[in-house]
């Protein structure tokens, strides 16, 4: 469960909550031209983080986790990003319904890959509340 990752992990996956949350409750409750900065920045916040996300599975592929550095884990490792930078050239409400779609394709994806022993096995753990709220905020910012 969550209490096998390490610490920082934990606290720093938790802090990378923030934005999140005050974003999508500045897209909610502040006037509309400050709003619609959250939702824009929101967005931003959004694709950095799934990028990130994407750049994780690089990391466990490159030092040699489940199937190593071979052409399918990179190439999974990449997508993450390149639907991030999609998501940001679409743009307004459509990409943060992109970016949450992304980080729950992205958790389901690194559900199997933790299974396949190339993640460590609190990843998911530790994934799962992160990504509820990270996606709950992209929603609750995309509704603003």
């Amino acid at each position: 469960g969550l209490s096998a990752a390490p610490r920082p992990a934990v606290a720093l996956g938790f802090a990378g909550l923030i934005p999140f949350v005050g974003l999508a409750l500045l897209a909610h409750m502040a006037p509309i031209d400050v709003a619609l900065r959250a939702q824009y920045s929101l967005s931003v916040y959004g694709a950095v983080i799934l990028g990130f996300m994407g750049g994780c599975r690089w990391g466990f592929a490159a030092s040699g986790m489940g199937e190593g550095a071979g052409w399918w884990p990179l190439s999974v490792s990449v997508a993450p990003a390149l639907l991030a930078a999609a998501a940001l050239i679409i743009g307004d409400v459509e990409a943060l319904w992109i970016l949450a779609l992304g980080l729950v394709a992205l958790f389901a994806a690194d559900i199997s890959l933790t299974r396949a022993g190339g993640a460590p096995a609190w990843w998911p753990a530790l994934r799962l509340p992160l990504t509820v709220v990270a996606t709950a905020s992209l929603v609750a910012g995309a509704l603003a």
